[in-house]
């Protein structure tokens, strides 16, 4: 084999740099490459990492045969890595760009180990400049979007007709029917650009990142002159909306272990048609009334226009929510999520602790009277014909399905719609009733005078995989084509998927089939043979996982990623859990989560943002239970009265970055009428986040998981903040494209909205900040944007 020269100077530098790259990586991918191939996986790391070995050492020895051998390598490696990952791009970056580096410093070395004289250096020096353009593009790359699905329709934007401009904002999602749409329009794609920061309040109620799972994850409402904010400690501040100066707060002094959030308020204002058509009682003292739900189990009515309690309601202002309950521990039960005011009752499910236990707390959804707080009505799980309190010294059924997102009523039909649980603990279910796996993770659609259940649909038969429902339900009317409307009720789901039921009679509008899915082999327990698909509408980020879906910032965390993956069994959406380790994707958080969805209803557009992480989990046996275990979120929870405990981590690399190919999260637009997506594309960057939890401070948009609520807007704006940078964006609902964006002092999980000010007419934006999940970075700012006046 032909030597060449000894480089001298900085040639010699680059010689000795390229060795030392190209054994450590060859090394490394090498032995990793070994052990994938050992459990199942590619052989090519393995043969790769080899060859560049080889080739490190013949080119320490000045042969040139060094560099020809890697070249053949890395030709070899280009086309293996487009076979394996197809034309995507993230997929491609992560397989090449490391080997792109050597072959740019091979072609660099080249002419100094030649004899030749220095004219041949012109090729590859050439050759280098290639390489070189091609990494400088790759790295460009990474600061474009990689959209999913590119709008191929102009979709047109309907002025707002006089007279029919939204007033109030009144409810969490705007309206009992969830739709977060605004008939509004003086922020629009022609001036958004002028958009400012009108003004910043703050709410003095940091959430705390100390364990205690607090957050804030509010959307505020807005009557009249009035915004109206709850925080993570279950606190109500009144802020004007034109100054954001405050009127009034209240302190309902609620503690709690965990889980402090306070997603939404509920209000109700005496109108005289209601008040003459469903009640004999004296007008009540709160004519505008607010409920709060604490955090520890408590629904209080506070005077709107002051801040006072409504001494009217319950006891002083108060219910006590854990009457009829018996036992409820410290952080076992609670409300997280918004009150649904219908009509004349106040709706209230709760979230119950996943997985400590049997027998925890009901999950009983129960209405109250809207001004004296007595119970209108119960719906027991459990026990379907308890529709009150329970006998003296009985409770309501405990351990039972909960409903603990946000409800939608159709006061049209009189229906209000429950989105389920399942019956705790999640991944255990083989003492579960038949009642238990009835309700569960169901769409529940109730009578809102009786409580009584009209119809249910089940989304998950005999839920092991916590895929609860965790969203509001969207009501929407569908034209028909034939002039008229088909009422539906659309549910997104953890598991990816979404499903569009007649919401007065419960039946498919679009196509589900029951599919035979995997079945498990855990002692004891029992499982579904078949699940329901959701076919005619778009699945969205839950596709079964192949090796070649793994992904990882350098080839080292790819192939850590793959052999992750091939040790553990994955048989798509329904991987059953056992006592060996498993994959569930999309895992316990979704898919799709309380977030919900906004709409455009002129457009029959549903906009939907989803997370893509998976959940690595196993089942452990009691003995080897530690004592005292309780992973709220990750780690060992012990789901004490059943065989079990059970271990869940996420699918993480060891840089602590998803194992499976980005976007990690998306936003989506779905023409409800045809059921296809129009346009999908990544939402979020690494700005604030990166591997190992640190910030790598570049806008990257790979698509991050996200988590929170979206608002569109008549004037075809889609606004979205619950990525895990700091920014509160606009995008364009006809085509995805972002066009605007402000930085936030710190991250948000919560859903911005919108509303008009009697006494300016100015228009406003606003988002609580409260801190990204997945940032130590927190702050109490509620901020109101606008235009400038001269615009």
């Amino acid at each position: 084999m032909a030597t060449g020269n000894v480089p001298r100077g900085f040639p010699r530098i680059l010689q000795w740099l390229l060795i030392g790259l190209m054994a450590i990586i060859g090394l490394a991918i090498g032995a990793l490459g070994a052990k994938l191939a050992a459990v199942g996986g590619t052989w090519f790391f393995a043969l790769m990492g080899l060859v560049m070995v080889v080739s490190a050492i013949l080119i320490a020895r000045h042969r040139r045969g060094g560099i020809v051998l890697y070249a053949l390598a890395f030709i070899v490696a280009i086309v293996w890595s487009i076979s394996d990952a197809g034309w995507e791009f993230w997929p491609l970056f992560s397989r090449l760009f490391a080997f792109g580096v050597l072959a740019f410093l091979c072609a660099l070395v080249w002419p100094f180990m030649s004899a030749n004289q220095p004219a041949k250096k012109v090729l590859p020096f050439g050759l280098a400049a290639v390489i070189a353009v091609a990494l400088l593009a790759s790295v460009g790359g990474m600061f474009k979007p990689q959209t999913l699905v590119s709008a191929t329709e102009a979709v047109p934007v309907k002025p707002v007709t006089a007279g029919e401009e939204q007033k109030n904002w009144e409810h969490w999602g705007n309206t009992t029917h969830g739709d977060r749409f605004a008939a509004l329009d003086q922020i629009n794609k022609q001036n958004i650009n002028k958009l400012q920061v009108a003004w910043t309040a703050h709410t003095g109620d940091i959430p705390l990142s100390n364990g205690s799972g607090a957050e804030d994850q509010n959307t505020p409402l807005q009557v009249g002159d009035t915004l109206f904010v709850c925080t993570p400690y279950s606190k109500v501040l009144a802020l004007d909306v034109d100054t954001g100066k405050e009127k009034w707060r209240y302190d309902s002094k609620a503690t709690a272990p965990n889980w402090q959030r306070c997603r939404g308020l509920g209000y109700f204002e005496e109108t005289p048609t209601l008040s003459a058509a469903q009640t004999t009682t004296q007008p009540a003292a709160c004519p505008r009334r607010l409920f709060l739900p604490t955090t520890d189990a408590r629904l209080i009515a506070i005077n709107a226009d002051n801040g006072a309690l409504c001494e009217d309601f319950g006891h002083h202002g108060i219910v006590d929510l854990s009457v009829g309950m018996g036992e409820i521990k410290p952080g076992y039960y609670q409300q997280t999520s918004t009150p649904l005011v219908a009509g004349n009752v106040v709706v209230v499910g709760g979230r119950v602790a996943d997985n400590f236990s049997t027998g925890e707390p009901p999950g009983v959804v129960r209405a109250y009277d809207v001004r004296s707080g007595k119970l209108a009505w119960a719906w027991d799980p459990g026990n379907p014909n308890l529709t009150g309190l329970p006998p003296e010294g009985q409770t309501y059924t405990r351990g039972t399905p909960n409903a603990w997102s946000a409800m939608s009523y159709d006061a049209k039909l009189n229906l209000i719609y429950l989105p389920t649980g399942n019956a705790t603990p999640d991944f255990w279910a083989g003492e579960r009733t038949a009642l238990d796996d009835r309700y569960s993770s169901s769409i529940v659609a109730v009578d809102a005078t009786t409580g009584k259940v009209r119809w249910h649909y089940q989304t998950t038969h005999h839920d092991l995989w916590d895929f609860d429902l965790p969203s509001q339900p969207l009501l929407y009317d569908l034209p028909d084509g034939k002039g008229g409307t088909t009422p539906v009720l659309v549910q997104t789901s953890k598991q990816g998927m979404i499903f569009m039921l007649n919401r007065e009679t419960g039946e498919p509008v679009a196509k589900v089939e029951e599919r035979p899915v995997p079945a498990g082999n855990v002692d004891g327990e029992r499982y579904s043979p078949t699940q329901p698909y959701s076919v005619g509408m778009p699945m969205i980020g839950n596709e079964q996982l192949k090796e070649s879906d793994m992904w990882g910032a350098t080839p080292v965390d790819l192939l850590l990623c793959r052999i992750q993956f091939k040790e553990m069994r994955h048989q798509g959406i329904f991987t059953p859990p056992g006592v060996d380790r498993s994959l569930q994707y999309p895992g316990s958080l979704g898919g799709m989560n309380w977030g919900s969805v906004s709409v455009d209803p002129n457009n029959s557009l549903m906009f939907v943002n989803d997370m893509r992480l998976g959940l690595a989990n196993y089942m452990v046996p009691r003995e080897n239970v530690a004592k005292g275990a309780s992973g709220i979120e990750m780690g060992i929870v012990p789901m004490d009265g059943t065989p079990y405990g059970a271990m869940r981590e996420r699918f993480l690399s060891p840089l602590g970055i998803p194992c499976q190919k980005p976007p990690f999260g998306t936003m989506s637009a779905v023409d409800l009428k045809s059921g296809k997506i129009v346009w999908q594309v990544p939402v979020g960057t690494v700005e604030d986040t990166g591997p190992l939890g640190i910030r790598m401070h570049m806008p990257i948009p790979i698509g991050m998981p996200t988590l929170g609520a979206s608002l569109s807007t008549q004037s075809g704006l889609l606004f979205f903040a619950g990525t895990q940078d700091f920014y509160l964006r606009a995008f364009d609902t006809a085509t995805g494209k972002e066009i605007w964006k402000d930085r936030l002092p710190v991250g948000s999980q919560s859903g911005p909205m919108t509303y008009v000010s009697p006494k300016t007419g100015k228009q406003y934006i606003v988002i609580n900040a409260g801190g990204a999940r997945q940032s130590p970075d927190r702050g109490d700012y509620i901020i109101a944007y606008a235009l400038p006046d001269s615009q």
